[in-house]
This record gives structure tokens, sequence and C-alpha cells, in this order.
């Protein structure tokens, strides 16, 4: 099967690259140099001339909260115009399956429970992260509105909570949680320096999954897009406090510092937790327990060094 990857630079589109299952498919994988997505002509002629049987679209501007804070502008805009011209071009070119990845930050920010797909649109979104939040779920209504202009279509959403693990980005600005942990513990080890800060209390509870352990959940199921509903989310199960991530983390790097607490930093929504309900009813759990993905992140943060 020919299959075209767009975002397989970042660390999702990485773990699947590096699964041995990508070997038995020809698989396109554009640089962003080679295909600017945002370019709705370029993605065309591309999508046009190479005909794949299936995209998977991973493709997107992300970052963590001061990122998104510092410009919602860009991550609504350019997200935007990436899923438009990505699903316009494969929708003119035919291309009968498409897995397209969301992001829990779809949904409403004020539920202190596990988030069903239903209830996707029922009340405000985060505000620290609205932009992307509103490019994602337009786009997912995109694939939506073409499946239902031609039934044909087998045209896929998944929802992943937060991700992490081998081929994560390690900056103080833009990485999630789990990476920043990484690189902030680390760095405070190597300067010989007792005391990590964390932003906000500590308390706000959040759900992380190997990325690794995606990519197990797309190749497993790709051949097979029918059985997967429209949209359904993709996680672990659980979560945890920030304060425990960190503590979890310390544990793996041997770090045996304090940690102090800014208040006055973002720290985003107080809980999101994923319902995956859907998920379990396949047979699939996602295998990897959190410490043993976070060694495997640090031991490529430390590769990279």
């Amino acid at each position: 099967m020919r299959i075209l990857i767009t975002g397989a630079g970042g660390m999702v589109g990485r773990n699947l690259l590096a699964d041995p299952r990508a070997g038995e498919h020809e698989i396109l994988h554009p640089s962003r140099l080679e295909l600017d997505l945002r370019d709705a002509t370029r993605t065309m002629a591309y999508v046009d001339a190479r005909r794949p049987d299936l995209i998977i679209h991973l493709a997107a501007v992300v970052g963590g909260i001061q990122a998104n804070i510092d410009a919602p502008a860009r991550f609504l805009a350019d997200n935007l115009a990436i899923g438009l011209s990505l699903m316009t071009a494969a929708r003119r070119a035919g291309t009968r399956g498409l897995l397209n990845l969301g992001s829990s930050c779809m949904y409403p920010r004020a539920i202190d429970a596990p988030l069903t797909e239903s209830l996707l649109f029922s009340g405000p979104l985060e505000p620290t992260n609205e932009g992307y939040a509103v490019a994602k779920l337009a786009t997912w209504k995109l694939a939506q509105a073409f499946g239902q202009e031609a039934p044909g279509l087998v045209w896929r959403t998944l929802i992943p909570p937060n991700l992490y693990g081998a081929f994560d980005t390690f900056d103080p600005v833009r990485s999630h949680l789990v990476a920043a942990a990484i690189l902030k513990i680390q760095t405070a080890s190597r300067n010989g320096r007792g005391e990590v800060e964390i932003w906000g209390d500590g308390a706000a509870r959040r759900e992380f999954m190997f990325a690794a352990d995606l990519a197990d959940f797309i190749w497993t199921h790709l051949g097979r897009l029918e059985d997967l509903p429209p949209v359904m989310n993709v996680g672990v199960g659980g979560d945890r406090t920030v304060d425990e991530y960190y503590q979890t983390i310390a544990g793996v790097l041997g770090f045996d510092g304090a940690f102090t607490h800014d208040p006055g930093k973002p720290t985003g929504m107080g809980r999101k937790l994923l319902d995956i309900t859907v998920q379990t009813a396949l047979g699939w759990r996602a295998p990897t327990p959190l410490a043993a993905g976070v060694r495997i992140a640090a031991d490529h943060f430390r590769a990279l060094r």
C-alpha cells in the first residue's frame, strides 16, 4: 500500500517510521521543505501526482502552553490551512483512506470527568490553546463533511492525549510536560542544582501516552479503518497530577532534589482525561508503563546532547 504520512519528521511520525510494519508499505514522507502543506496549490499537485492509497495526517504547528499563548493566530491560521489544503487535495484525488490525528484540547475545558467523544463541541475551550483547538476541531469536521459527501471514503479521526517518548522535542518553550520535566531535571542534575521549578501548583491532572504506543495502535488498525468510528479517543485510561509526573521522572533519572512551584505561570486545564471505552472494546490497551517510557525518552534526550 502507498501511504502518505504528513508530519513524518515529528515525534509520532518518526515512531511510525521506526515500527517494523512500516517496511511492508511504500511510504511517502515529504519534509516541510519538500512540501509546505499550507500551500494549497503545491499540496494539490503533490497528492495528485502520487495518488496515495491512504494518508496518515500528523502534520501540525504544535507547542506548549506558553507558545500557544504567545502566537494564537499562528496556531489557528496555519493549522487550518494545513488541514484544508491536504483534505481538499485528498478528496479531489479520490484517496479512500485517511487517518487524521486530533488532540485532547478539542474538548471543553471545565469537565472534571473522563472525556467521551459525545462531549466535543459541548462547551467553551481552554483559552490558553484555543486557536490550536479550533483548528483541530475544524479539520475533524472537514473530514466528516467530505465523508458525508462521498460515502465510499473511510476517513477517521483519532484523539490522543498529550504524548511523550523517543524523538520528543526538548525545549523550555515548545515542550509538553514530560519532555519539559526531563529537560529541567537533567539540566539541574548536570549543573549541580538541587531544585527544579514546576509551573503552577502541581495539582493539575494530565494523561500522557507513549508515542510508540500510539504508533502501534495506528499500525494495528490501519488495514481495518472501517472498524473505527468517525472520531475516537486513543489513550491510557488514567491520569496523574503534574507533581506526580515530576516525582516519577525524578525517580527514573535519579534526581533527589526539591521541587518548587510558580503559581503565576499558566497551567491550562485542571484535568484532561480521555474516556477510552471505544478503544477498549476494540481489544487494545497502551502497553508501556510511564517509568519505562520515561527511561526511553530520557535516553533519547541524552543522545541529543
